[in-house]
């Protein structure tokens, strides 16, 4: 497919569209709803950033993120993160290889264009540090050598929201790494219902081309989408909304650390790619109010005692995008 020559932009920006729709369609091969989840993944992706998921396990967080590599030709590595895992066994090391009698360097799951990061809070810091030089630089250095990470790179990383014993909270020079934090809860009755009726059926898991999940698009179809999402306008005024937003949460009672100039960016990087999914080359400010929460959430801290009042990042952000004036 990436041959295809297209003879005008507007040509080959609809059969850019027309890819993500078929994408769409190889998805619901395997996943059962979680549209808001699929979409903020993908926005993700065409964003070219990268996303920590929150979920209870069994909600198909891995099989979302195989059959999304698997749909986009892209290459596919998970790592689960556990208390023992070494920095090495992610980003790999230099081995004495005895028959040529030379050290050579052996490359870890990091190279990948696609790394599900499972559970990333279950390995110690020393470990987790190990992601930061990859999905800042996308490079990896060792032995003072630096290697490039295949293009692209996009790092998925998972949690679990209920079980923090043996967990090691992410520090926030980590999760700001993240462009979108999303929220993955239970799917509805008669989706639950759907995924036992598939199982009964016959769907495994663990092998997503038995679904019939097949490549709809390359890895130059992604870098052209991603390109075209780039391209995509964000006026002075909607600027204005963006830089608002962010600074009214570094002023919030309820906040003790509100949001850097990079969550400013990845918000208006994640709303110029929903804006070029439904088909806009420019962003409004419902682009924006629709992934400010996943842009910023996991990057304000809350108050103690907001806390124990029961306030959540998402309630204080659902009061900020109504005080803060949007621009006509």
């Amino acid at each position: 497919m990436s041959d295809i020559k297209f003879s005008s932009d507007a040509e080959a920006i609809d059969s850019l569209k027309t890819r993500y729709n078929d994408l769409q369609r190889e998805i619901r091969k395997a996943i059962v709803g979680q549209d808001e989840v699929v979409r903020d993944v993908l926005i993700s992706i065409f964003g070219n950033g990268h996303c920590l998921l929150v979920g209870v396990p069994g909600l198909a967080k891995t099989l979302l993120v195989s059959t999304i590599g698997r749909s986009l030709g892209l290459s596919f590595n998970r790592i689960q993160f556990t208390p023992d895992l070494m920095p090495s066994d992610v980003v790999g090391q230099t081995i004495y290889v005895a028959s040529e009698g030379e050290f050579r360097f052996r490359e870890g799951p990091v190279f990948t264009n696609i790394l599900l990061a499972d559970e990333v809070n279950r390995t110690p810091p020393k470990t987790q540090s190990a992601l930061l030089e990859a999905m800042e630089e996308h490079t990896v250095t060792t032995d003072g050598d630096t290697r490039a990470l295949p293009d692209p790179f996009i790092c998925l990383a998972t949690q679990n929201p209920v079980e923090y014993e043996g967990t090691y909270p992410l520090p926030e020079a980590q999760l700001d790494r993240f462009l979108l934090k999303i929220v993955m809860g239970y799917p509805t009755l008669e989706q639950e219902i759907d995924v036992l009726g598939r199982h009964e059926s016959g769907l495994d898991p663990h092998d997503v081309a038995a679904s019939g999940v097949v490549t709809v698009a390359t890895p130059d179809d992604l870098a052209r989408a991603q390109a075209a999402v780039r391209a995509v306008r964000l006026e002075a005024n909607v600027q204005r909304y963006v830089v608002d937003l962010v600074r009214a949460t570094r002023t919030s009672p309820s906040i003790s650390l509100g949001v850097s100039p990079r969550g400013a960016i990845s918000l208006m990087k994640s709303a110029k790619a929903w804006a070029w999914l439904i088909g806009r080359d420019f962003v409004t400010p419902d682009e924006v109010k629709a992934m400010a929460k996943p842009a910023l959430r996991h990057r304000l801290q809350l108050r103690p005692e907001a806390e124990l009042e029961g306030a959540s990042a998402d309630g204080v952000l659902d009061g900020l995008l109504a005080s803060v004036p949007v621009p006509r």
